[in-house]
């Protein structure tokens, strides 16, 4: 059975800021809705009050109706607070028991996998081509190939509805293949789903319904024919291919190049005794801007930890970082990059205030171990304004958006204005307009001579100052040099 809710009049408040207001929205079968706003319109919010995760501030107006006999564990969830718990609690069992905790409405395998669990487990790895990753550890897979999994468990137990939050954000075009072949077919029954989106590219044709909130109200709900989406969605002509397809500013001859920041000799990285980098050569210097690409599990965030500092790299290769000798503590190096990745909006605690996890990057660390001086709240607050978040100073990560969180990550990496800048897939969760506003600010600090390295899987996210590209597959550098041309 499928589900049938209503909200009627429903408000949200959270840390006594009002997030949604007056929200009358129906949810029927076979409907299938677009979620659209801007970062901290209360998208997120909205998905979480119809699964029921929360509940609307209390009224005496009726608040929520459900005209079925389900429950709320007949209702999935894909996204990336979803995503970001197993990395949190460190769930770390195999694909296969991940997909069948959704059988069995679990977050943890509670109960051995009987016969017939494996077989319809069996089914849906290869419904979305994922049986390769069936006896994988899910922390060992990349950020795309946890989403895919993930999408998979949500469908394990046949929902009453499908809510999916930013699903195709990190998918490689192999991944996201499959993820719209499912939005696709399901126009042939009646399972309702909610898809949220900031790119106009990811709406698929399936889809019959659209919300947009605009700072907690209803903009618009109705058919998508007539929804004004161009108005709040990132396109292409919009942002990216056209401007991707500008020749990037390239260093005169005249200027000698510079010392390089990170020089990687024959690396390779091995975790969890897999390959995930194989005899990488290159050098990182300032003033040079390079894109990362590559599918899903090709070694991207790999390769950005492992310049970072996070993996080491395996006897018969190197990696030299410049003023850190032998015997220099790693988090030294650590003091003088940003760094931004999905897991970090995992391992700080959601009672933190914003201006702390700013401070954090000043010290590479998790959380603060003393309380801050004068001099690191000064740095934080101009950090902030840089990046326009100096309204959020005060509040808890609790109490921000996701695509907030994220834009708080970038004012982190940058407090200690450092010579590199380490990016994986930082435009996740983040609307059009945001976006830009980001692009403007990293290619300020580009022309300051930082080195940037940008993992992402958008072509339309290739910055257009960008000036090298690595491009990687099973670990091993495909192409590695300077910026190539590419057909839009």
């Amino acid at each position: 059975m499928y589900a049938d809710i209503e909200l009627r009049h429903a408000d949200l408040k959270r840390g006594g800021r009002s997030i949604l207001k007056d929200i009358n929205w129906r949810v029927r079968p076979g409907e299938r809705w677009i979620l659209a706003g801007a970062n901290g319109s209360g998208k997120t919010q909205l998905l979480k009050l119809l699964a029921g995760d929360v509940w609307p501030t209390p009224t005496a107006r009726v608040r929520r109706i459900d005209r079925w006999e389900g429950s709320k564990e007949d209702i999935a969830y894909v996204g990336p607070e979803r995503q970001d718990k197993y990395e949190r609690y460190g769930w770390d069992h195999t694909v296969e028991k991940v997909i069948g905790t959704g059988l069995h409405r679990t977050d943890i395998p509670l109960e051995p996998l009987s016969g017939a669990d494996r077989k319809h487990i069996a089914s849906l790895l290869k419904r979305f081509a994922i049986e390769n990753l069936a006896t994988r550890r899910f922390l060992s897979l990349s950020y795309g190939e946890r989403r895919v999994v993930l999408l998979a468990r949500a469908l394990a137990a046949k929902p009453g509805l499908l809510l999916m939050d930013e699903l195709l954000n990190g998918l490689d075009v192999h991944r996201g293949a499959s993820a719209r072949r499912f939005l696709a077919m399901s126009a042939r029954g009646l399972l309702p789903w909610v898809l949220s989106v900031h790119r106009q590219d990811d709406i698929p044709p399936s889809a019959t319904h659209a919300l947009i909130l605009e700072r907690g109200h209803i903009a618009y709900r109705g058919v998508l024919r007539r929804a004004p989406l161009a108005l709040h969605l990132a396109t292409k002509d919009r942002h990216g291919l056209k401007h991707s397809a500008r020749r990037p500013r390239r260093r005169r001859a005249s200027q000698p190049a510079r010392p390089p920041v990170v020089s990687l000799r024959q690396a390779s990285v091995y975790l969890a005794d897999r390959a995930r980098l194989r005899n990488i050569t290159l050098d990182l210097r300032g003033g040079e801007c390079w894109v990362v690409h590559g599918s899903n599990g090709s070694g991207k965030s790999t390769f950005l930890r492992t310049v970072y500092g996070d993996h080491g790299v395996a006897s018969g290769g190197s990696i030299e970082r410049e003023g850190i000798d032998s015997g220099v503590p790693l988090d030294a190096f650590k003091r003088t990059a940003g760094f931004i990745a999905p897991h970090l909006q995992a391992d700080h605690l959601l009672a933190t205030k914003v201006i702390e996890v700013v401070i954090s990057g000043l010290h590479a660390s998790i959380g603060l171990n003393e309380v801050p001086t004068a001099a690191e709240i000064e740095a934080a607050k101009r950090s902030l304004r840089f990046f326009g978040l100096s309204a959020l100073a005060s509040r808890s990560l609790r109490e921000v958006s996701y695509g907030q969180f994220r834009r708080v990550l970038f004012a982190r990496a940058w407090i200690g204005e450092p010579r590199l800048l380490l990016l994986d897939e930082p435009y996740t969760g983040l609307d059009a307009h945001t976006r830009k506003m980001i692009d403007a600010r990293l290619e300020a600090i580009h022309c300051k001579g930082a080195c940037i390295v940008i993992a992402t899987h958008q072509r339309d996210e290739w910055p257009v100052f960008a000036t090298h590209e690595l491009e990687l597959s099973g670990g091993l550098a495909v192409y590695s040099g300077a910026l190539r041309r590419h057909s839009s």
